[in-house]
C-alpha cells in the first residue's frame, strides 16, 4: 500500500480529526413547563455543542439559570429543572470556539441591567469582539466571562435607547461577525441573525407558544409547526402576543454551506432546505465530477451517509454500510500508549470485513481536514481486505479556518491548504481521491458562490476579518 510521504507528519488529533461542533439555541415564550421543553430543545441540538448545557427561564420579574459543564442530559434531571419556574426559557449548548472551556464561559448568560434582568445565548463569533471589549473595559467594565458574546450584553445595558429591543438594534449595528442570538427579558425573548446569515435561526408554534430554534429538528422533537427562518438583519420578539419583527440591518445573505455539507443534521430544514437532500445532491453531484470503477460505496459514518447515498444512486454502484460507529464514545477518553495500533480511530469506527473483503471501495467522507483520520481509516480497510480504496469527498479541498462560529485547525494544519490532490492521496494511502467541485457545490446547493459563506474551501470571506487573527492562523505573512 501507499507509505505516507516524510514530509508530513501525523498530528495530535482528537478520536476523529476535522470540524469541531460550534453552539445550538433554542427558546421558547408563554408556555408551561418552558424548561422542560427547553430541555428537550436542548437535547435535538446536543450535536452542535458537547462542552456545556444552560437553561434560563423567566419567573415574573426574575431571571433564573441553570448550567453546567456537560451533555444536556448529564446537566439536567428532574430536581435542577424544578429550579427554573417560569413561561419563558432559553437555552444553549456550546462547544467553545471564543474563550475558554470553563464554566464561567456556558451560557447563557446572565446580566442584571437598569433595563432589568437579561439573559443571552450564542452561537457564531464576533470578529470585532476584542476590540470592543478593550473599548469597554478602558471606559470602566467588568467582564465576567472570556467569551466574545459578553460584549452584546454590555452594549444593550449602556444604551440609551428607550426599550430592550431598540438597544439591541443599536448593539448589533456595532458588532461583526457571525451570531444567531437569544436575549431573554422581561417582555419576552428577542430572537436576532447577523446581516449576512452565517448561522441559522428558525421559528415555529407549540400549541401556541413561539419557539425558536438552531434547526428545525429541534421543532420535530418538541411537536412544534415550523413558520420560517429569522431573516438576515432581523430581530424577533417573542412573547404571549406571538412574533413580531424588527429590521435593523440591510441583509447580505451568505449562509454558511457547512452546515447543509456536515454540521447540521440530516433531519432538519436549514436555510429553508432539506439537508438530506443537499448532501445526496452533493453526492450526485461528486458521482458524475468524479466517478470511479468500484463494487461498493461506502460512508465514513456518520455525515458522509447521506452523500454516500447520492453517490451510489448516480453512479449504480450498490451502496453498504462497511464502517460500523461506535456512538456511546465521549468527548475524550484514555488510550493506552501503543497498545493498539490506529485506537484513536478504531474507538469510533471499526469496518464490517463480510461487506469490504476483496472489494473495490469507493469511500465518501464530507470533508479531509488534517488527512489523519483519512489516513487511518483507509489503512483499516486495507487490513479488512479492501482491494482498493477510492476516496471520495462531498466538499472541495478544506483550505482556510472559519472566523465565524466553528473551531477549526488553523491554515498551517490544513492539509489541504498545502498540499495538493496527489500529495494528499499519498499521504492518506488511496488508490485515488477525488473532491467535489467548488462549482458543482454551489449548483447543487441551489445558490451562487456570491451568496453563500465557504470560506473554508475558498478563503474569501463575507464578513471582512482582523488582520491580527489571519496572522495568528498563518492566512497572512507580516
Amino acid at each position: 500500500m501507499n507509505r505516507p510521504r516524510a514530509a508530513l507528519p501525523s498530528l495530535p488529533m482528537d478520536p476523529l480529526d476535522g470540524f469541531r461542533d460550534e453552539c445550538g439555541i433554542f427558546g421558547i415564550a408563554d408556555s408551561e413547563d418552558a424548561a422542560n421543553i427547553a430541555y428537550l430543545g436542548l437535547y435535538a441540538l446536543q450535536h452542535r455543542g458537547q462542552e456545556s448545557a444552560g437553561i434560563a427561564t423567566l419567573d415574573g420579574e426574575t431571571v433564573r439559570v441553570e448550567r453546567e459543564m456537560g451533555y444536556v442530559a448529564d446537566v439536567f434531571d428532574e430536581a435542577r429543572l424544578s429550579r427554573l419556574p417560569g413561561r419563558t426559557a432559553i437555552g444553549h449548548v456550546r462547544y467553545s470556539t471564543a474563550g475558554a472551556s470553563l464554566l464561567a464561559n456556558a451560557q447563557p448568560i446572565v446580566f442584571a441591567t437598569g433595563r432589568g434582568p437579561l439573559a443571552l445565548a450564542h452561537n457564531g463569533n464576533l470578529v470585532n469582539a476584542r476590540d470592543i471589549r478593550r473599548e469597554l473595559e478602558a471606559s470602566g467594565a467588568l467582564f465576567t466571562t472570556t467569551s466574545d458574546s459578553e460584549v452584546i450584553l454590555h452594549l444593550v445595558a449602556r444604551s440609551k435607547a428607550p426599550d430592550v429591543g431598540s438597544a439591541l438594534a443599536e448593539a448589533l449595528l456595532e458588532v461583526r461577525g457571525a451570531y444567531s442570538i437569544l436575549v431573554l427579558a422581561r417582555d419576552g425573548i428577542y430572537a436576532a441573525r447577523d446581516p449576512n446569515g452565517i448561522r441559522p435561526l428558525s421559528l415555529g408554534v407549540r400549541e401556541g407558544a413561539p419557539v425558536v430554534a438552531s434547526e428545525t429538528c429541534a421543532f420535530d422533537l418538541i411537536g412544534a409547526r415550523f413558520e420560517r427562518d429569522v431573516d438576515p438583519g432581523e430581530i424577533v420578539r417573542l412573547s404571549r402576543e406571538g412574533f413580531s419583527s424588527r429590521r435593523f440591518a440591510f441583509s447580505r445573505s451568505t449562509p454558511c454551506i457547512f452546515e447543509h455539507v456536515y454540521f447540521s443534521r440530516p433531519d432538519s430544514r436549514v436555510f429553508g432546505k432539506s439537508v438530506a437532500a443537499s448532501r445526496e445532491a452533493f453526492g450526485a453531484r461528486l458521482a458524475r465530477e468524479q466517478p470511479a470503477e468500484a463494487d461498493v460505496v461506502v460512508p465514513v459514518p456518520d455525515s458522509g451517509l447521506y452523500a454516500a447515498l447520492g453517490y451510489s444512486r448516480e453512479s449504480g454502484i450498490p451502496f453498504a454500510l462497511g464502517l460500523v460507529r461506535n456512538h456511546y464514545v465521549g468527548r475524550t477518553f484514555i488510550e493506552p500508549k501503543q497498545a493498539i495500533r490506529h485506537f484513536g480511530v478504531k474507538v469510533k469506527l471499526n469496518p464490517v470485513r463480510e461487506v469490504v473483503d476483496d472489494k473495490r471501495i469507493v469511500l465518501v467522507d464530507d470533508s479531509i481536514v488534517r488527512g489523519t483520520t483519512s489516513q487511518k481509516i483507509v489503512r483499516m480497510l486495507r487490513e479488512s481486505g479492501a482491494r482498493e480504496i477510492h476516496v471520495r469527498v462531498s466538499s472541495p479541498p478544506t483550505v482556510a479556518s472559519c472566523h465565524y462560529g466553528i473551531d477549526t485547525p488553523t491554515r498551517r494544519e490544513l492539509i489541504a491548504s498545502n498540499q495538493s490532490v496527489e500529495e494528499i492521496r499519498e499521504f492518506i494511502g488511496a488508490d485515488s481521491l477525488g473532491y467535489l467541485s467548488a462549482e458543482g457545490m454551489y449548483e447543487a446547493f441551489g445558490r451562487p458562490a456570491q451568496a453563500t459563506c465557504a470560506a473554508c474551501f475558498t478563503g474569501v470571506y463575507p464578513v471582512e476579518i482582523p488582520e491580527e487573527e489571519l496572522e495568528k492562523e498563518g492566512a497572512v505573512a507580516r
